[in-house]
């Protein structure tokens, strides 16, 4: 079994290296259904004024994978925009694209006496690079460094211009409204946690958001008085390894769709993270769920707990959802097209992979591509419309 892995990981390597030339035109194949019946779709004409959301699942290297980003960077600090490569068709093609940050701009690196979830300040810069406009960065590790690692965190974030939403330096910014522009929408990004660890900075109880259900309908329905046509929730939330959402989830999902103000729901989509694997998509209370997007980045949690790799590591989706404006003054923008495009985060190889293309070019991906789609549709999502997209 292990050298059947390795025996992919190099074939996959060697595919990646040839594959950036016919990327588009891949793409353009006519629709092939999946072995689960899920319809592949490529981009259509959507209606005027419509915008596409993406959601990436965490951002979460480890020290392995940021040794391969100095390899990339010739030694000269840390480049992750090869590693990234595999995901950036996908994510610069959406109007407006999140991902999940789960590290701290570090300033000890992974081994140099500082907490294990630090990142260089490159990857805030190659996140941007890759299409990223904004991330989440509420989870368990944001205060793995105190205020200062958060005060790090944002500082980097802001200088390469991706907006942040989840923690705050002072006060007042957390008080505040991250809002985004998707064409002619305005879209606010909340972002929340189930936990940080134990940790707090000292007078500083507001550093990171924490999970509660009637803090974030208030935060959605004061997004909304600033001016948000679409409300983005992210969570870190869940136990970790699981492919289907606990209790907890389920019924926080409930609660949060249900809220409605004046007949219009509150929030328009929640993406979750935090389990390290895909779990399901699921459509309540008439608005789109992602349980948990699994991770883009895997980190050191890419193990099962008794020295030998998760077979699931690094497999995770990309949730695309087309917001189309309401019909009058007011209205919902509704989320008239739903996707998820499985991908996978080749830990041998130290690359995004694009899974389409590689199973195109000769990969013997079909079983995780398989596996992947299984847990998002796993409670229904397909009756919903939703499909596999690329």
């Amino acid at each position: 079994m292990i050298a059947r892995r390795h025996q992919v990981a190099l074939a996959v390597t060697a595919l990646l290296a040839g594959c950036a030339a016919c990327q588009e035109q891949l793409r353009e194949r006519q629709q092939v259904p999946s072995a689960l019946g899920a319809v592949q779709a490529p981009g259509g004409p959507t209606a005027v004024g419509a915008f596409t959301l993406l959601a990436s699942g965490a951002v979460a290297p480890d020290g392995s994978v940021l040794d391969r980003a100095g390899f990339d960077a010739g030694g000269a600090g840390h480049d992750f925009r090869p590693m990234l490569q595999g995901a950036r068709s996908v994510v610069s093609r959406a109007d407006l694209a999140l991902c999940h940050l789960d590290t701290v701009d570090g300033a000890h690196g992974p081994d140099g006496g500082g907490p294990p979830r630090q990142s260089p300040p490159e990857l805030a810069r190659d996140l941007a690079a890759t299409g990223y406009d904004g991330c989440a960065t509420a989870s368990g590790h944001t205060l793995d460094d105190g205020a200062d690692g958060v005060r790090r965190t944002l500082d980097g974030l802001d200088r390469a211009g991706v907006r942040h939403a989840g923690s705050a330096r002072t006060e007042a910014e957390a008080r505040g409204v991250t809002l985004l522009r998707a064409g002619r929408a305005r879209v606010a990004h909340l972002a929340y946690s189930q936990g940080s660890n134990g940790r707090f900075p000292p007078g500083r109880p507001w550093a990171v958001n924490l999970i509660d259900a009637d803090r974030i309908v208030a935060d959605a329905r004061a997004a909304r008085r600033a001016g948000a046509d679409v409300v983005v929730v992210s969570l870190y939330w869940g136990p970790q390894w699981r492919d289907t959402p606990d209790e907890a989830q389920l019924d926080l999902a409930r609660r949060l769709t249900a809220a409605r103000t004046g007949g219009r729901p509150d929030i328009d989509v929640v993406v979750g993270t935090g389990a390290h694997v895909p779990q399901p998509y699921e459509k309540v209370n008439g608005t789109w769920v992602v349980y948990g997007t699994g991770d883009q980045i895997p980190g050191r949690g890419a193990d099962d707990g008794h020295g030998a790799r998760e077979p699931r590591a690094g497999q995770s989706t990309l949730a695309r959802f087309t917001f189309t404006p309401p019909a009058r003054p007011g209205g919902r923008w509704e989320a008239t097209r739903a996707e998820f495009v499985p991908e996978l985060f080749d830990l041998d190889a130290g690359r995004v992979v694009d899974l389409d293309d590689a199973i195109a070019r000769g990969a013997d991906l079909e079983g995780v591509r398989d596996r992947i789609s299984a847990a998002v549709l796993a409670r229904g999502a397909a009756r919903d419309g939703l499909v596999m997209g690329r």
